[in-house]
């Protein structure tokens, strides 16, 4: 155990490095926002109906107990806003007014509107030999889904056994990610966890609204990373995790524990679908908890905390005191790879994650997953 978890360190570290490395070789003209946060949040009654038509008014967002105001404010697929200081919205938002009101935004405008537009999707699937059994039917299920995506979404399609197979880049054709879906076969152990995070790593090259839905039909028997740092770094890239079992998942209780635990703490769901129906729905309510997503993004104020900062997103009155808020419940700080003035300067040291025992999974999705 205690080689594993010294194992899990190594290739965290590594792989948090590596991109580190490349970005500064590959783009080193590239102007980088370093300190906007975005949050997806979904608001929800008691019966789990999606609240729409709400406003930046109506959210308090805090980090570390210090209030923050919202920059940029979307709902769903529509085009983001810029929010002004009477907490009103002006657009849609270029963000040209940002920078010229002293905004710590450094990037360009191309660069800050693609932070806001359309989601980044990343479909991992399960192709383990514990799939056989209703192989084509998860086929199926998964090849609706990505039919069924806004126009205005790319997705990126991936499977996993033992490793990870990138079978569809980042796209808007949706004809190539159907094609990869189709071309995938069964085979070898599973290794969730160390494929999940480096699908997480991929998505943290792109800007925008990122999500990971994971298809899997069985608990991780092959991985050397730990659930709790993967979640960890998720919440700390923004990245928000639904995770879509199937039955055999269930029988596993710490496995059902630990999805539950991920996908919550990263503003995501968790599904357990007992038949090929249950896949399908599960499919349809990601697609439209994604379309109904408050998409919010903040500067944070001066803060000495490099350790994990807590999130906390309310709704403000008392008519809406009622609803529930589900969005990721914090973040790491990341080193900044570049100067202010776009010139690459050396990498600080990796921020260091210990393996930790997931909490309790309570009521609300505010309890963070893990702590310094």
């Amino acid at each position: 155990m205690f080689r594993k978890s010294l194992l899990s360190l190594y290739f965290l570290g590594l792989f948090i490095a590596y991109g580190t490395r490349i970005e500064a070789q590959e783009s080193p003209d590239l102007h980088v926002v370093v300190n906007l946060v975005q949050l997806n949040v979904a608001v929800t009654d008691k019966s789990g109906n999606y609240i729409t038509g709400l406003r930046p008014k109506d959210f308090a967002i805090a980090e570390d107990g210090i209030q923050e105001k919202v920059a940029t404010f979307a709902e769903g697929n529509e085009p983001a806003l810029r929010v002004t200081e009477s907490g009103e919205t002006e657009g849609p938002a270029d963000l040209s007014a940002a920078l010229s009101q002293g905004s710590p935004a450094t990037g360009s405008l191309q660069t800050l509107s693609a932070l806001v537009a359309g989601a980044n999707v990343f479909v991992l699937f399960d192709t383990s030999n514990d799939m056989y059994h209703g192989f084509v039917f998860a086929q199926d299920a998964i090849a609706e889904f990505v039919r069924s995506l806004g126009s205005a979404d790319k997705i990126a399609f991936y499977s996993y056994n033992r490793d990870l197979s990138r079978a569809a880049s980042l796209t808007a054709d949706r004809g190539q990610v159907l094609h990869a879906v189709r071309s995938t076969v069964a085979g070898d152990e599973a290794a969730l966890y160390n494929t999940l995070l480096l699908t997480l790593k991929d998505a943290t090259q792109y800007e925008g609204r990122k999500v990971v839905v994971v298809f899997s039909n069985g608990p991780d028997n092959s991985s050397v990373v730990p659930p709790e740092d993967v979640a960890e770094f998720a919440q700390s890239a923004g990245v928000s995790i639904y995770m879509i079992s199937t039955q055999d998942a269930k029988l596993e209780p710490v496995s059902t524990a630990v999805f539950d635990r991920m996908t919550a703490a990263t503003g995501g769901k968790a599904y357990f679908a007992k038949n090929w129906r249950d896949e399908k729905r599960a499919f349809a309510s990601i697609r439209d908890d994604l379309a109904h997503l408050y998409s919010l993004s903040y500067y944070p104020k001066a803060n000495a905390n490099s350790g994990w900062r807590a999130i906390t997103v309310k709704l403000v009155g008392d008519r809406l005191k009622k609803y529930k808020i589900r969005t990721r419940n914090g973040y790491r700080p990341q080193p900044s790879r570049f100067s202010s003035d776009a010139k690459p300067i050396k990498p600080v040291d990796t921020p260091q994650y210990e393996s930790r025992t997931l909490p309790a999974l309570s009521g609300s999705s505010q309890e963070p997953l893990s702590k310094p």
